[in-house]
């Protein structure tokens, strides 16, 4: 990221230890609870894609009805091929972009960052990520680059965790259950071997 300098180093790696600043650690488990309320409207510009090729399918309808017999009616009907072709594309992006964003939506806010989004207000700014992404996802590459930009905005990086001063707190219980585990198992291939 360019004019954003180097990364802070860990406050354990410098040598003065006078000059850090706090670390915001961030639960292991995640964020808990349903995710906020889709604050953004429906794509605007894909829904008005849509309508505008809804109404081209049926003008060229009522206009191939007029023209049933005549030299016209074959140039009509691969026009209302290619229109009704375009509706359908539009209207398969638009569920496909809704499907995506509810689920992107409910991943992300279950992620250890998602409680600092809360507590920073951040839910629209998280949404316009899931937008972005999405679209990038379904081809846009001008969405691609904005959704990059975004997911360093909101630390969902390690890179962009460490310039917000964020980190993931180590689960020591879970780091305590893997001790047990592996002191088990190899207490079982002791007694095989």
């Amino acid at each position: 990221m360019a004019g954003m300098g180097p990364p802070p180093k860990d406050p354990g790696t410098r040598v003065r230890r006078n000059a850090t600043v706090a670390m915001t650690s961030l639960p292991s488990e995640g964020r808990s609870g349903a995710p906020p309320r889709w604050p953004l409207t429906p794509d605007v510009v894909l829904t008005t894609r849509k309508k505008l090729a809804a109404a081209k399918v049926a003008g060229l309808e009522f206009d191939l009805a007029d023209a049933e017999g005549t030299a016209k009616a074959g140039g009509l009907e691969r026009k209302l091929d290619a229109a009704r072709e375009k509706l359908a594309i539009l209207d398969a992006q638009l569920r496909q972009q809704r499907k995506l964003e509810s689920s992107l939506w409910k991943d992300l806010w279950a992620l250890p960052q998602a409680v600092e989004w809360e507590r920073l207000g951040w839910t629209r700014d998280v949404a316009q990520y899931v937008r972005h992404k999405v679209l990038a996802e379904l081809g846009d590459l001008d969405a691609a680059k904005e959704a990059r930009q975004w997911s360093d905005r909101l630390g969902l990086s390690p890179m962009a965790m460490l310039r917000l001063r964020w980190r993931v707190a180590a689960d020591e219980v879970a780091e305590k259950r893997q001790e047990r585990a592996a002191g088990t198992a190899r207490g079982r291939i002791k007694a095989v071997g």
